[in-house]
């Protein structure tokens, strides 16, 4: 990872503990250590507004927050209470709804998922039926990254019962159980199992038998509504919030869909650092099942910073991410939705974990945190990862920047070119794909429009390159900006237009136009 080996450390000072002292933050970490590194990661990534907590040794050691709740300069002070879409880390509070249910003997971890759902299937009828529900939550079903994210975000209304009737169009890109690829689509999968056992809603059970069972204060399974007020606001999103009468679900829930505070958080990681009991002795899950899902079931590549955290192996779990960190096991995982991002880890041997909440649409200033913590509580000591993050931002920065000036769609290389009206009336048209649904391709005044249904507020202009190829440039800037996408026409041998493929201009995974076949069925949009 280029020169990580040689990062600075930073000495943690040992700071001595009068008798019968509160309980303290784990040896090598201060709350002065904490709160320097938190305001300097805000300041250098522009982070509105963050809340970290550590437990140590049972006890919630440290709980704070910093900054504000919004991009507004005037809005209110993140504290301990603020609520944040947690995203991924929801993954955590599904598999752990299903260990519930192993626990009560109702499912095994290798029960054939169209044994307790008979209307699953997959691409492949042999898949179909050796398909566990393991293989739901361990990102090795052989889909592609992101397969099928396009029906959970970008301001899809699909259900879940649509959901489950797409899953045969997903395309398998890579042998069943054989390769890493992050993958939402099955932990919503997962979350209609626990509604087919349950017969309640998702929302319901987790509500109800997890975060209402555990205590888990500020802390809900569905997004918040009018009259919560001490909520944060992600990046490039609205504060306003709906009313409770027109909620709507968002359908990817079991997959990302919890909001909760740090103080919620903390007591979540308190009931895992328990062996699945709060902190009273209530059980929630079994010890056994906890080391279930603690467990490496599935191996994954090392990452680039391995060699800085002296890291031999990384596995995932059921809904966790494990790996060696300077020789001590560390789990944990991560969350990124409506530009905001969440960060758990656990130190189990050292009976330490640690939670940050961001409203900021960049992983870097949560990993910054969470490695320079980690390093201190495991070490003692920790090598200046803001400055390797923030390096690895200003890089990527100027990359995309000579890239998007000599090579992206605009350059110089590849300037725009001016269509006449007639000559837009080719692509004009109903088009409609196995899974997506049907995307519409129409004429207002000078400019060609892409737009989708079931996603009411995806649509945007189409700018025209050589070669039957185009941009869509979403209308929302401020949410999708970084989503605009390669839309490349296709012809008969009679030069009549029949369908699209599409590709995204960033590397945004979630967005898996690349996984869209449309075929043109009619010239009327």
């Amino acid at each position: 990872m280029g020169g990580v080996g040689a990062l600075s450390l930073l000495a943690a000072p040992l700071v001595a503990l009068p008798a019968c002292a509160a309980p303290a933050l784990p040896a090598g970490l201060t709350a002065e250590q904490i709160d320097t590194l938190v305001e300097r990661t805000r300041d250098a990534f522009h982070v509105p507004g963050i809340a970290v907590a550590v437990v140590h040794d049972g006890q919630v050691v440290f709980s704070r927050g910093y900054g504000r709740r919004s991009e507004d300069a005037h809005s209110e002070k993140v504290d301990t209470r603020t609520l944040f879409a947690i995203g991924s880390n929801t993954k955590e509070f599904t598999t752990t709804a299903l260990a519930l249910l192993v626990d009560q003997g109702k499912l095994k971890w290798d029960d054939r998922v169209i044994d307790h759902m008979p209307e699953f299937r997959v691409a492949d009828p042999f898949i179909t039926r050796d398909f566990r529900i393991s293989d739901l939550l361990t990102h090795h079903s052989g889909m592609g990254l992101g397969a099928g994210d396009l029906m959970l975000f970008s301001h899809s209304n699909f259900t879940r019962p649509e959901i489950l009737a797409a899953l045969p169009y997903m395309p398998f890109t890579a042998p069943f159980r054989a390769n890493y690829a992050y993958n939402n689509l099955l932990y919503v999968v997962a979350g209609a199992l626990v509604e087919k056992m349950t017969g309640t809603s998702w929302e319901n059970f987790v509500q109800s038998r997890l975060i209402d069972a555990a205590g888990l204060p500020a802390c809900q399974s569905t997004p918040p509504v009018k009259g919560e007020t001490d909520v944060a606001t992600g990046e490039g999103n609205s504060p306003d919030l709906p009313d409770r009468a027109s909620l709507s679900l968002p359908v990817v829930a079991p997959a990302g869909g919890i909001w909760c505070s740090v103080d919620g958080m903390t007591r979540w990681v308190q009931m895992y650092l328990n062996g699945g009991k709060t902190p009273e002795g209530k059980t929630i899950i079994s010890t056994a099942q906890r080391d279930e899902v603690w467990a490496p079931h599935a191996l994954l590549p090392l990452p680039d910073t391995a060699e800085a955290t002296q890291g031999h192996f990384r596995a995932y779990g059921y809904g966790w991410f494990m790996e060696d960190f300077f020789g001590k096991k560390r789990v944990w995982h991560t969350g990124t939705i409506d530009g905001m991002v969440s960060y758990v880890s656990f130190l189990p041997e050292m009976k330490t974990g640690i939670v940050v909440l961001t409203n900021h649409d960049d992983y870097r200033p949560s990993f910054v945190i969470q490695t320079t913590l980690n390093s201190l509580v495991t070490t003692g000591k920790s090598a200046d990862w803001l400055a390797h993050w923030k390096k690895q931002e200003d890089d990527n920065n100027a990359e995309q920047a000579k890239a998007a000036a000599t090579t992206g769609p605009g350059s110089p290389a590849r300037p725009f070119i001016h269509l006449s009206a007639q000559a837009q009336r080719d692509y004009v048209g109903l088009y409609h794909d196995d899974w997506r649904g049907n995307i519409h391709v129409t004429q207002k005044g000078n400019d060609l429009r892409l737009s989708f249904d079931n996603s009411p507020g995806l649509a945007g202009n189409l700018s025209a390159l050589p070669h039957d190829l185009f941009v869509v440039r979403w209308d929302d800037r401020a949410q999708d900006a970084g989503d605009d996408c390669y839309v490349q026409f296709q012809r008969d041998m009679d030069g009549k237009v029949t369908g699209i493929s599409m590709r995204v201009v960033g590397s945004d995974f979630s967005f898996d136009a690349q996984d869209l076949h449309p075929k043109k069925i009619s010239d009327k949009p």
